[in-house]
């Protein structure tokens, strides 16, 4: 568990404000060893604060620039960095921890920032809000020509999620998703290969009085013109 980094105090919930001393936390960066901040300041406006975002160096190894706010803590990955951040950060997962996970999901950021969708930092346009794998708890906002917006602490919360298998467990889904889909789609060409060959051999369906009545509707109309010329 982490500490605040002001008075001490053990941190739960969203990891992010220390109950006691109400400091927010910048506890997502945190879990990277070194990391500096590259001047000038991004262009990139943080969706939350509407102040220029910075652009960080995480150093994994090589150089790995993400931007975020030095105000709310947000972070913003390009396409790609995030999930290529998290497999570096996050290894040696052999299992899924069903107790661990519910954990994760159940933490809750309402009171945080109300439900809404805000603006890329890139282009301004509204991005879309996405459900970042099975039971991670995380929603972020992504758009999907500039990158994905997280929340300060929500970083922090995905960690944790792979760490109790979380992407595992996604993988898994995401498995037995393409099985049934694929079930179904070979049901289906087993039930058009069978109507194919069931409509060859169909009968031709006898007429019935009513379909007699519409197929000698023109024939009596002459009649009747005829009769009384």
């Amino acid at each position: 568990m982490a500490n605040c980094k002001n008075c001490g105090a053990p941190l739960s919930g969203t990891l992010l404000t220390c109950e006691y001393c109400r400091t927010r936390q910048d506890v997502d960066l945190s879990l990277v060893h070194r990391f500096t901040v590259e001047e000038p300041c991004s262009k990139r406006i943080c969706p939350r604060c509407h102040i220029p975002l910075q652009t960080v160096d995480l150093r994994l190894g090589e150089k790995f620039l993400i931007e975020r706010c030095e105000r709310c803590l947000g972070l913003f990955f390009d396409p790609g960095e995030l999930e290529a951040f998290l497999n570096k950060a996050v290894t040696n997962v052999h299992a899924i921890d069903p107790q661990r996970l519910n954990e994760v999901q159940n933490v809750k950021r309402r009171h945080e920032y109300p439900v809404t969708y805000i603006d890329c930092p890139v282009c301004r346009r509204l991005m879309n809000r996405i459900n970042l794998g099975s039971r991670s708890g995380v929603i972020a906002d992504q758009c999907r020509e500039h990158g994905l917006w997280l929340d300060g602490g929500e970083l922090r919360q995905l960690m944790e999620w792979m760490k109790a298998g979380g992407k595992m467990l996604h993988r898994e889904k995401e498995l037995e998703m393409a099985r049934l889909e694929l079930e179904q789609e070979k049901k289906k060409v087993q039930f058009d290969r069978i109507d194919a060959a069931f409509s060859h051999t169909r009968p031709e369906p006898s007429r019935g009085p009513q379909d007699m009545d519409i197929t000698l509707l023109p024939l009596i109309g002459r009649l009747v013109r005829w009769m009384f010329r």
